[in-house]
């Protein structure tokens, strides 16, 4: 009787792993139907768009009035501001708000030493040569020039901390959640009015830990990327994948907005994008993808999409006079459908 019942306990739970995965997998593959509504914002690089050798102010005033953004994530890079120890430069940074104010445009600024773009960890050169104790007491210091100089914009939509901090890339040495955590408490001490947005890698992190220090919790959609191991890689990802994750998200960490901080609308070459031509840019990403990625993205849940890109799109409009990812991204900031 006990061998019985043994058996049985064996086979109910060996039947349970088997739906269990079986459900999990239709869950995951399953067609789901795409959000009605979306707000598109999209990230602004001064330091990207001077490699691409473009105009910052033409690029940035294009964004808003060309394209049509009203959504804009904006990293406030240490290493553009603190030209010197204790001596900041908020001028780029005020244009920018300044411009994005008189059109209504609203802006989530990025503090913190990990933010957009690589090298990922912007660290000023005379700052390099510190110890990490010093490095940190520094960059909270910075923190808090940068979040008293530009808390009086109205505009200001929330307040990044750190970019990705949970995921180990970049040019970059590991800080630890503690630090994070003082940082976070340092931007809501000084701007308790707004929320504390922090981000982690869709397809490579748990989103837990993210989710759980912010009020806003951003991930990134990444369908392809390039690798010094394995050269290009494209993830087998669906809408499912995101949903899934959310879910999991919202029971560990509670319910909270969710958005897409980096939706992938640049190719990832094996060199940067300023080190490469369109023809091998367009052999990773060409126009024929932009739909097929608004529609997936549609299909994931989220309803904000920042798209990750812009720039880039400006490049080969004005630098090549290949205008067609632009004018497929002024349609989606005007409000129509793909």
């Amino acid at each position: 009787m006990a061998g019985f019942l043994k058996k049985k306990i064996i086979a109910v739970s060996i039947a349970g792993i088997v739906f269990g995965s079986i459900s999990g997998v239709i869950y995951l593959l399953r067609p789901y139907p795409p959000t009605e509504t979306f707000t598109w914002g999209v990230t602004f690089s001064s330091s990207f768009a001077e490699l691409l050798g473009l105009d910052t102010r033409e690029t940035f005033t294009a964004i808003l009035d060309d394209l049509g953004a009203r959504r804009i994530r904006i990293p406030a890079y240490w290493d553009r501001i603190e030209g010197g120890r204790g001596v900041y430069d908020f001028e780029e940074l005020r244009w920018q708000m300044d411009e994005a104010s008189k059109r209504g445009a609203f802006v989530i600024l990025a503090v913190g030493l990990k933010l957009p773009r690589w090298p990922e960890c912007h660290i000023p050169s005379w700052a390099s040569g510190l110890s990490d104790e010093e490095r940190k007491d520094i960059l909270l210091s910075f923190i808090r020039e940068t979040v008293f100089a530009l808390r009086a914009y109205e505009n200001i939509a929330a307040w990044q901390v750190e970019n990705e901090p949970f995921l180990p890339f970049g040019a970059c040495d590991r800080q630890g959640s503690d630090f994070l955590e003082r940082e976070i408490a340092l931007v809501r001490s000084l701007d308790p009015s707004r929320p504390v947005l922090i981000t982690d890698s869709g397809e490579l992190s748990l989103w837990v830990p993210a989710a759980r220090r912010g009020d806003i919790f951003g991930t990134s959609i990444y369908f392809q990327t390039n690798t010094r191991l394995f050269g290009p890689i494209r993830y087998p990802i669906f809408p499912g994948f995101f949903r899934a994750k959310s879910r999991i998200t919202d029971f560990f960490a509670g319910k909270k907005q969710k958005i897409v901080i980096e939706f992938q609308m640049e190719p990832w070459n094996k060199k940067q994008i300023y080190e490469t031509t369109p023809e091998e840019q367009f052999s990773v990403l060409n126009e024929s993808e932009f739909d097929d990625r608004i529609a997936f993205v549609k299909k994931t849940g989220f309803d904000t999409i920042y798209i990750w890109g812009a720039e880039w799109w400006w490049w080969l409009k004005v630098k090549h006079g290949m205008p067609g990812f632009w004018e497929k991204g002024r349609v989606l900031f005007i409000g129509q459908d793909i």
